[in-house]
């Protein structure tokens, strides 16, 4: 069967918790687990039998690092990929309505849609296989997983018929709990799922030219996916979950990467056991699943003097003898097998969250001082210890 993808990658304004990373370059080529957190998206597609082409829809301005990621990742994995930009944000379902006509050519009898901020073992395969077994040739299916019942309510919501798994309800963001199964940002769709989306659109339009103090047409075409399709299609027998009990985690701070390559890391084992570091003669100890960049020289001592915990170091920083660079991780309960990441803001009543430490890019920390819980801005030399400060 015919397939294509959509990876939804959205735009500039949305890397603001990924500051000061995302100055320097954008949200979804940021690395998680040494490659591009786009990158594991792209792989488990390709990995599809009839994948014919995989689509990155967003409103970056393409860019010469874009270009060239594209550009190899068509290399490595053999299937053509391309950048679909928008004129403006349109919103999850938007974008790939207004882009419908290069989704459908080429025939494709069905296509997946994928948000590039989540993290996941992707078991695209398996939703394929399931939604032959459940509904029709002309349903749609949810990704979901199973989050505690306060966390749930930070997420679109699913209520699904036991047997079936036909959705029955959707809330997005619920203010009261409304299920403890939510949505994961990955969909499998056919071409019938435009039928909707365009009735979003007509109804978006009526309502507009109603309204006189509008700026019409352009904003008809915001829509978005989870608030103005899927709680229209609830109920209807036209909409599935599948349930996976796989690693799943959104990436929307840059806390969120670091937890999110360590599930990588930990599915590297399995899947690419080539990107782990392995202890050699001579060479430094390596403790757990670690990634090491094919530019970084690690010395044989380097677990001596220096310590660096829970922390995102920008290119061509450097960190003096016997410092201490140290964040608060925002990983989610140990305790809870259904706990996710909390969505962190970076004030809470007018103070700095203690949160991950972040070095931008060419920051230099000199010897013996502490660096906690601080966000330091590209282009620092510091001279002294800083603790639960952004450092301008």
């Amino acid at each position: 069967m015919p397939l294509k993808a959509v990876i939804l990658i959205g735009g500039p304004q949305k890397g603001t918790r990924f500051r000061p990373l995302s100055f320097e370059v954008p949200k979804p080529l940021f690395p998680v687990a040494g490659v591009p957190m786009v990158q594991h998206h792209i792989e488990a597609c390709a990995k599809v039998p009839g994948m014919k082409e995989i689509l990155l829809m967003g409103f970056y301005q393409p860019n010469e690092a874009l270009s060239r990621f594209l550009v190899s990742a068509q290399q490595e994995f053999k299937v053509p990929i391309r950048y679909l930009q928008e004129y403006a944000a349109l919103g999850t379902g938007g974008g790939i309505y207004h882009f419908r006509d290069q989704i459908l050519s080429g025939g494709a009898e069905a296509f997946f849609v994928l948000n590039a901020d989540v993290c996941s073992e992707f078991p695209l395969q398996e939703m394929l296989e399931f939604r032959q077994q459940h509904g029709d040739m002309h349903s749609f299916v949810i990704l979901g997983t199973t989050a505690n019942r306060t966390q749930a309510l930070n997420y679109g919501c699913i209520v699904a018929n036991t047997g079936t798994q036909e959705v029955q309800h959707y809330v997005e963001k619920p203010s009261t709990f409304v299920s403890e199964i939510i949505n994961c940002g990955i969909y499998l769709f056919t071409p019938a799922i435009f039928q909707h989306i365009g009735e979003v659109f007509q109804r978006n339009q009526q309502e507009l030219a109603l309204e006189e103090s509008s700026n019409g047409w352009q904003r008809a075409e915001v829509i978005r996916l989870e608030q103005d399709v899927f709680t229209a299609l609830a109920g209807s027998g036209k909409l599935y979950v599948y349930k996976t009990d796989g690693f799943w985690s959104q990436i929307k701070s840059a806390g969120s990467a670091i937890y999110a390559s360590r599930l990588y890391l930990n599915q590297y084992s399995k899947s690419h056991p080539e990107r782990l570091a392995q202890n050699k003669p001579g060479g430094p100890v390596i403790r757990g699943n670690v990634y090491i960049h094919p530019t970084a020289s690690i010395d044989s001592t380097a677990v001596d003097h220096t310590c660096v915990l829970n922390t995102i170091v920008g290119w061509d920083s450097t960190i003096g003898r016997w410092a201490r660079v140290e964040g608060t991780p925002s990983d989610p309960n140990p305790n809870d097998p259904y706990a996710k990441i909390d969505s962190e803001t970076l004030f809470r009543d007018g103070r700095l969250t203690p949160s991950i430490t972040i070095l931008g890019c060419s920051v230099t920390i000199p010897a013996e001082v502490v660096i906690l819980n601080s966000i330091v801005l590209p282009h620092k030399e510091l001279s002294r210890s800083y603790k639960n400060q952004i450092i301008l």
